[in-house]
């Protein structure tokens, strides 16, 4: 885990209402409009904050089509676990720096094939 990763996941976690969607989708997946019927929110703020756990991988979605053929949007739980530590972070800032060292190797390959 890059050290951008780790800070997407916890900026995901890092607001109220989200983990209020955590809770919410505990007991297992849920159609959206449901769910924002039980947070209280609008659809559009509720697919803002979906879109920042999905990113995160907190949540996945997935569109179902009803007897009516009607698209269908529902969220679901990802198996999750965040341990914050000393080592996690050390090790996200190791992994940029190799990610790092990777990509000007091969941007070092890209220019010399020009």
């Amino acid at each position: 885990m890059t050290s951008e990763e780790l800070l997407a996941r916890l900026a995901a976690v890092g607001h109220a209402q989200r983990l209020r969607i955590i809770g919410e989708l505990a007991d297992g997946r849920v159609h959206v409009s449901e769910l924002a019927r039980r947070l209280g929110l609008s659809r559009p703020l509720l697919y803002m904050h979906l879109e920042r756990l999905e990113k995160a991988g907190l949540v996945a979605g997935s569109l179902e089509l009803s007897d009516t053929g009607k698209a269908m949007k529902f969220f679901e739980l990802m198996p999750f676990d965040i341990h914050i530590t000393l080592d996690t972070v050390l090790t996200a800032l190791r992994e940029d720096t190799l990610q790092s060292a990777q990509a000007d190797r091969e941007a070092g390959r890209k220019g010399k094939s020009i």
